[in-house]
């Protein structure tokens, strides 16, 4: 008989967004596994363990936890946000897929949590409130080239975008890059949120056009959300603007 695995996120920082299910997936679980600051935001109770790693060992953090709850032990995988949003809930399902035949037997339990983007839009109004979609600037699991064609096809697409991992000091440039490239699909006026650390002491909301939008405004802890055309902001006296997306389309003119 196996141990019961959970893949729980912990939101995007404040304590207040962590979900109810996620809370009671920590109080049953013995063993958590993940990157040194999602564990470090539970409470855990002295009989506990934490086996915390490094940032990109995924992969092999998935593949311990796998190997304790296939000997019986009720294990946590800890991601930031939601787990299934470039997140771990992935690099379990690929440990699984690549593993021996008994982790197929563990019972996965994958907790749903609040991704960065949705706390972002919830700061400053509904950006999301029509289609859209999420792309990581990071190039370390695929080509740039990829993402290169995905922004522009989105763009073109008329989707607004949240940009997760825009820039770190290992890719300095990239944000800017994508930037440039959606200055050539999308109006200078579009609007773009540098949403840093939602919901945290230290949060930040900034939002410019397109067309004057900086790349050093981000870090690791922005989610960089870039409008639609029909992406809107109203102006509100002696209170931030708001920035919302229509739920209504018109069609396009023949």
């Amino acid at each position: 008989m196996t141990g019961r695995l959970h893949v729980i996120g912990t939101g995007p920082g404040n304590p207040d967004q962590m979900t109810p299910e996620a809370l009671r997936a920590v109080e049953a679980s013995t063993e958590f596994f993940g990157y040194f600051p999602y564990i470090d935001r539970l409470n855990l109770r002295p009989d506990q363990v934490k086996v915390a790693s490094d940032n990109r060992e995924e992969l092999n953090r998935a593949e311990a936890a796998l190997a304790r709850a296939a000997a019986g032990v009720n294990v946590c995988v800890v991601s930031g946000g939601d787990p299934g949003v470039f997140a771990m809930a992935a690099a379990v399902c690929e440990a699984i897929d690549a593993g021996p035949e008994e982790w197929k037997s563990v019972d996965l339990v994958v907790v749903p949590g609040v991704t960065a983007m949705l706390a972002v839009a919830a700061r400053i109004g509904a950006p999301l409130g029509h289609d859209f979609c999420a792309i990581s600037l990071s190039d370390n699991l695929k080509p740039w080239e990829i993402i290169e064609k995905r922004l522009r096809m989105v763009a073109e697409a008329g989707l607004v975008i949240a940009l997760y991992n825009p820039i770190s000091k290992a890719r300095p440039w990239q944000l800017g890059k994508a930037f440039e490239i959606l200055r050539g699909v999308l109006p200078a006026q579009t609007p773009v949120i540098f949403g840093r650390a939602a919901g945290r002491a230290d949060e930040r909301m900034l939002v410019m056009p397109l067309g004057e939008a900086e790349a050093e405004r981000a870090d690791m802890a922005t989610c960089v959300v870039i409008g639609s055309p029909e992406t809107r902001i109203i102006a509100r006296p002696d209170l931030p603007d708001l920035v919302y997306t229509p739920r209504f389309l018109k069609a396009p003119s023949r």
